[in-house]
């Protein structure tokens, strides 16, 4: 089908106001933030804005007709290349589909379409003391859709967990246009074991099973309070050894945060006037629910990292915690000021490892950084063992883009070595897409015979997670390599 005719088509369905074909706007839907979006481009043949289920239906059995692809896609704030199209045929945008359909305060839930963003969601949960715990660093542009689609976290996942345990049904239409709802047709009940859990099958599937027009979820009572506490290392592993001692004591923070020296440095010459101290790694914890147990194991932690950290400090100032945490909040812009004529890529940036092993992490990045002549600023989410590398190179260099492939290749694979995985946060995408027999073995297998059941065209975000062996060369980091286990 060609390109214009298949404007027409979608034209005719849907209105002219709701389809996209002119190549500046085909432009914008052909790329995220990943390195790998940076140097290739993949084009769809339209763009379509749905604002109804039907309409995705409509869309759907079309596609599923003349056997064209489709690829879902929120607020393309993604770093993997999950939401473009690989194979171009149709971007559905479902970013504008954005309504908070119900906000049910009885029941500590809240219903919503594809395109809400995070923040808007959270804004309107306050107003009633509630909020939706996920929180990932795009809580401003990300959409609701989109953090389901990647299962997506943040720093608060150490105590609340990612966005599966938050969805309790969703709205989905599946590649032959055919719409199920999954958590029960009637239900708003919180508990339910009936039948097989397809609300877990579709999230974090990315796209590949089908879309997602509305999603029933879970929300939880705001904390009324909230205290920081800053930790200095002059000893990289009693970080961790700290984090470990705190669980140990009964206490689980919201989120606990590193900086390595990588870090710190960065920040520093970002901003100067923030002065964090030399060290080898800083923790953040932060603490929130009522007042008085916040305060109580507040100062239980001053107790207990004070014993491996060269200086502590605890505050429930607001002032003073926004200080505090100033660091942690600019490390991700600071991390390209490493070097003047660099840029931070998006390329093996989330990896997870266990708690017991990020110090060998931390350690072993560095390693490879320095073996390819790479810098690499370290930084994360220790308190669930999900680390943030920032490779800084000059992206127009080819031979240090050949050396950061390199670098990124042994990154994912140290990942899977210390028995963590590719991806913490941010999915799997194109780009983790080579290594899921790596990370999963035989269980690939058996994940791609699902997508067959429910795409047998294999027309839902092709491309992705299962890749063909010629497609898993074309783009793994390390041409060849990417298969071996």
């Amino acid at each position: 089908m060609g390109n214009t005719q298949l404007g027409k088509d979608l034209i005719a369905m849907l209105g002219k106001d709701k389809v996209l074909t002119d190549d500046l706007d085909l432009m914008y839907y052909s790329y995220d933030s990943s390195f790998l979006a940076r140097n290739r481009k993949f084009m769809p043949d339209a763009v379509v804005t749905p604002r109804s289920t039907e309409e995705v239906a409509q869309i759907m059995r079309f596609a599923f007709t003349n056997n064209i692809p489709v690829t879902p896609r929120g607020a393309g704030t993604g770093e993997t290349c999950g939401a473009v199209p690989a194979k171009g045929g149709i971007v559905l945008d479902l970013s504008t589909w954005n309504t908070i359909e119900e906000i049910d305060i009885a029941n500590m839930q809240a219903i919503v379409r594809p395109g809400v963003i995070h923040d808007e969601l959270n804004q309107e949960l306050a107003k009633h003391g509630l909020f939706f715990p996920p929180d990932p660093g795009s809580t401003r542009m990300c959409t609701l859709g989109g953090m389901v689609a990647n299962n997506s976290s943040g720093l608060r996942a150490v105590k609340y967990g990612t966005t599966e345990q938050y969805v309790l049904g969703l709205e989905v239409v599946l590649p032959d246009g055919r719409v199920i709802t999954t958590g029960g047709m009637k239900a708003k009940a919180i508990k339910n074991v009936s039948g097989m859990n397809l609300t877990k099958l579709f999230v974090g599937s990315e796209g590949t099973l089908g879309v997602i027009t509305k999603i029933r979820l879970r929300v939880w009572p705001k904390p009324k309070a909230r205290g920081i506490l800053m930790a200095v290392f002059s000893d990289l592993e009693q970080a961790p050894a700290a984090v470990l001692d705190v669980y140990q004591d009964g206490i689980l923070p919201s989120g606990i945060e590193i900086l390595d020296e990588s870090a710190i440095k960065a920040v520093n010459m970002y901003k100067p006037e923030i002065a964090l101290p030399d060290a080898q790694a800083i923790l953040l914890f932060e603490l929130d629910g009522n007042p008085a147990s916040v305060e109580y194991e507040g100062n239980r932690l001053v107790e207990i990292v004070g014993k491996r950290a060269s200086h502590v400090e605890w505050s429930t100032e607001p002032k003073r915690m926004a200080q505090l945490w100033q660091g942690r909040s600019v490390v991700a812009t600071a991390a390209a000021r490493v070097r003047e004529d660099g840029s931070r890529i998006f390329a093996g940036e989330d990896i997870s490892v266990p708690l017991s092993r990020v110090t060998e992490a931390l350690k072993k990045i560095r390693a490879v950084a320095q073996k390819y002549g790479i810098g690499v600023v370290n930084y994360g989410h220790i308190g669930d063992g999900n680390v943030h590398t920032a490779p800084v190179i000059d992206p127009e260099n080819p031979a240090e883009i050949a050396q950061a492939n390199k670098l990124v290749d042994e990154i994912h694979r140290l990942a899977v070595d210390l028995e963590g995985s590719t991806t913490g946060e941010h999915g799997v995408g194109l780009v983790r897409a080579p290594y899921a027999r790596l990370e999963h073995g035989e269980a690939v297998n058996i994940m791609a015979a699902i997508k067959r059941a429910l795409d047998p065209k294999g027309i839902m975000n092709p491309g992705k997670l299962f890749l063909t062996e010629e497609e898993a060369d074309n783009v793994s980091p390390t041409s060849g390599s990417s298969r071996s286990a």
